[in-house]
C-alpha cells in the first residue's frame, strides 16, 4: 500500500460527520481465559501476545467511551437446541451429533461471560451462532440506525471470528480498521497470516494509539 492510498483512506475516516464505532468480537472467557485453553497448547509467547491484545482491547473501549465512539460487543451465543451441524461435521466429522460438552461460550455458562473487558450499560450487544458478527444478526442495521459511518474491529480470534465479521463489513459496504494489536490468534504465525489477509482484502491495519487519534479526529 502506498502513504498516498493510506493517507487518502484515513481522510475519508476523519472527514466530519464520519460517525466511528468500535466493534468488540468474542472477548469472552471460553477464548480469552488462559484457565480456559490449557487444551489448546498455547506457546507463552501466544499467551503473551492474547493478553497484550485482551489489554489493548480494554484500552480501546475506554478510549471509545471517553470520545463517545458508540461500543458494539459481539458476543458467541452457543445453544444446545441449535447445534451448528457444519462446524460438528468439520471439527469431528458427524453432521447431526449432538452439541458437546466442549462446545465454546454456551448461553448461560461462565465460559460465555465477557473476559476483563464488558459492556456498560445501555451499549449494544449482539449474540451470533456463527464466526461473522453480521451473520443471522441485525448488527449492520443497528450501526446504520446509529448514523455510524466506519468501524474499528478488533477481539479474537484474528483469523476467525475477528476476520469473519471484518470481512462482512466491508462486503457490506462498511470502511473497517483492524488494529493490529487490539486482536490475536492461538498461534503467532497464523495470526501473521491473518493479519496479512486482513491488509491484503479486507481492512486498513492500523493501531490501537492511531485509531485513536482518528477518533479524535472524526469528533471535531
Amino acid at each position: 500500500m502506498t502513504s498516498d492510498l493510506r493517507d487518502r483512506q484515513l481522510a475519508h475516516l476523519t472527514r466530519p460527520g464520519s460517525g466511528p464505532a468500535l466493534v468488540v468480537v468474542d472477548v469472552q472467557r471460553d477464548f480469552a481465559d488462559p484457565e480456559r485453553l490449557k487444551d489448546y497448547g498455547l506457546t507463552d509467547a501466544a499467551l503473551s501476545a492474547l493478553d497484550r491484545a485482551v489489554t489493548r482491547v480494554g484500552a480501546l473501549v475506554d478510549a471509545a467511551r471517553a470520545a463517545a465512539v458508540p461500543v458494539v460487543w459481539v458476543e458467541l451465543g452457543s445453544e444446545p437446541a441449535r447445534p451448528w451441524r457444519s462446524s460438528n461435521w468439520l471439527r469431528g466429522g458427524d453432521y447431526d451429533a449432538p452439541m458437546g460438552p466442549a462446545e465454546p461460550c454456551v448461553l448461560g455458562t461462565s465460559g460465555a461471560e465477557w473476559y476483563r473487558t464488558r459492556p456498560a450499560e445501555g451499549e449494544t450487544r449482539v449474540v451470533k451462532r456463527a464466526y461473522s458478527g453480521f451473520l443471522g444478526t441485525d448488527l449492520d442495521a443497528r450501526l446504520r440506525a446509529a448514523g455510524r459511518g466506519w468501524l474499528t474491529v478488533v477481539g479474537l480470534t484474528s483469523e476467525c471470528c475477528v476476520y469473519a465479521t471484518a470481512q462482512d463489513a466491508l462486503q457490506l459496504d462498511w470502511p473497517v480498521v483492524v488494529p493490529r494489536d487490539a486482536t490475536a490468534a492461538y498461534d503467532l504465525d497464523v495470526n501473521a497470516a491473518a493479519l496479512t489477509q486482513l491488509g491484503l482484502n479486507v481492512a486498513v491495519l492500523s493501531d490501537t494509539d492511531e485509531v485513536v487519534g482518528l477518533w479524535k479526529k472524526a469528533a471535531r
